[in-house]
């Protein structure tokens, strides 16, 4: 079992989006809409002010993960 201070730095490492992508399609449960590339990218212009840092290319699970989780769920329903 990870700590919660392991857990949360992990939370908080800047990565990239094909990192991102992989993790996150691994830690969602199973009836939640998967991401890819294009979605993710998608996300990314439509989201653009949570890219605005030093890392504009730069995912973390604490910054863009819930985010996402709802966004492709009205992303979904288009």
């Amino acid at each position: 079992m990870k700590s919660k201070s392991k857990e949360y730095e992990q939370n908080q490492i800047k990565t990239t989006l094909a990192s991102f992508l992989e993790s996150y399609n691994k830690s969602i449960p199973q009836d939640f809409p998967h991401a890819s590339e294009k979605i993710l990218k998608e996300f990314q212009a439509a989201h653009a002010s949570l890219f605005q840092n030093v890392h504009k290319e730069a995912w973390s699970i604490d910054v863009h993960r819930k985010k996402l989780m709802d966004w492709l769920q009205s992303y979904r329903e288009v």
